[in-house]
C-alpha cells in the first residue's frame, strides 16, 4: 500500500515552511515541500534536516499549469493518491507599493484565487477518502466582505453561489479594478482582501461540491493563520511562522468523520463569522 502523503504549496519559507515543519512532526506519511525554485527548495529541505525532521521537495510553481500537472502525475504514480494538501503559496502587494491598482489587481489575483483553484481543479482527482485540505485565506478576507456592496456581500455568503459565478466576480473585479470604477461598483479596494474572499468561499463551494457528489469524508476548509512575522508582514506581524502554521496544520490533521469545520473559515482553530 503507498504512503500516505501531503503536500504544502509555496513552502520553502514563512508560514508554509512552518506548516512543513508542524506536519514533519505530527503527520504519519510523507511531507512534500514545495517551491517554484529548486535551489531555495532544497536548502528548506536541508534546514529542517538539521531539525531531525524528513520532507521531501518537488518543484511547484501554481502558475503554471504545466508544473501543477507534473506535481500530480509525479504524486499518482508514486503515491497512486494524495492525503493531504495544504494550498498556502500566494503574494501580497506591500503597503507601500507604489504600484498602480490596475496591476495589483490582476498579479494578486492570478495568484492567490486563479492559479489556487487551477491547483485544487488538477489535485483533487488524487484526494482520497479521509482527506484534508487546508486553504490558507486570511483575515483580511472578512475585512473586505465587510467593505463590499450589499449585493456582492449577500452572493459571497450564499449557500448557492457557483464556483463559475465566484470566479465571474473575481474577474469582475479585476476589469473594474483596471478601469479604476472597482469601488463605485461594490468592491472592496483591497485586492489582497478581494483575493482571499474568493480562496474563503472557493473553499466552502468545494466543500458543497463534495459533499454533493457523495465524496467520503473529504474535508475542506479556508483559515487564517494569523498576523505572521514574515517577508509578506515586512516583519511586522505579532505571531512566529510556527504560531502562524498552528491553524494551517490542525485543518490538515482533521480527525475521520469530523463533523466540524467543514468548508467553514476558521480563526485560531475555531468556525469564524462569515455573514453580511
Amino acid at each position: 500500500m503507498a504512503s500516505k502523503v501531503v503536500v504544502v504549496t509555496g513552502s520553502n519559507k514563512g508560514v508554509g515552511f512552518g506548516i512543513v515543519r508542524a506536519l514533519c512532526k505530527n503527520f504519519k506519511g510523507d511531507v512534500i515541500l514545495t517551491a517554484r525554485n529548486p535551489e531555495l527548495g532544497a536548502s528548506a529541505v536541508k534546514e529542517l534536516e538539521k531539525e531531525g525532521l524528513s520532507p521531501k521537495f518537488h518543484q511547484l510553481d501554481i502558475n503554471d499549469h504545466e508544473s501543477i500537472v507534473k506535481l500530480r502525475d509525479f504524486l499518482q504514480s508514486t503515491y497512486q493518491g494524495l492525503d493531504v494538501l495544504v494550498n498556502n503559496a500566494g503574494i501580497a502587494y506591500k503597503q507601500a507599493s507604489t504600484a498602480p491598482i490596475a496591476e495589483q489587481a490582476e498579479v494578486t489575483l492570478k495568484t492567490n484565487y486563479f492559479a489556487t483553484l487551477d491547483a485544487c481543479e488538477v489535485l483533487y482527482p488524487l484526494l482520497r477518502p479521509h482527506a484534508r485540505v487546508s486553504n490558507v485565506s486570511s483575515m483580511v478576507s472578512q475585512f473586505a466582505l465587510a467593505k463590499c456592496s450589499d449585493e456582492f456581500k449577500s452572493r459571497f455568503v450564499s449557500k448557492d453561489i457557483t464556483m463559475d459565478e465566484l470566479t465571474g466576480i473575481m474577474k469582475k473585479f479585476v476589469q473594474s479594478a483596471q478601469k479604476g470604477t472597482h469601488k463605485e461598483e461594490g468592491f472592496s479596494d483591497s485586492c489582497y482582501g478581494m483575493s482571499k474572499i474568493g480562496v474563503t468561499v472557493m473553499s466552502m463551494i468545494q466543500q458543497r461540491e463534495m459533499d454533493k457528489k457523495g465524496s467520503q469524508d473529504i474535508v475542506i476548509n479556508a483559515c487564517c493563520p494569523g498576523y505572521v512575522n514574515t517577508d509578506m508582514t515586512s516583519g511586522k506581524g505579532s505571531l512566529t511562522i510556527d504560531q502562524g502554521a498552528e491553524t494551517p496544520a490542525y485543518l490538515a490533521l482533521l480527525p475521520p468523520d469530523v463533523k466540524e469545520p467543514r468548508g467553514q473559515f476558521v480563526r485560531e482553530k475555531k468556525v469564524a463569522k462569515w455573514s453580511m
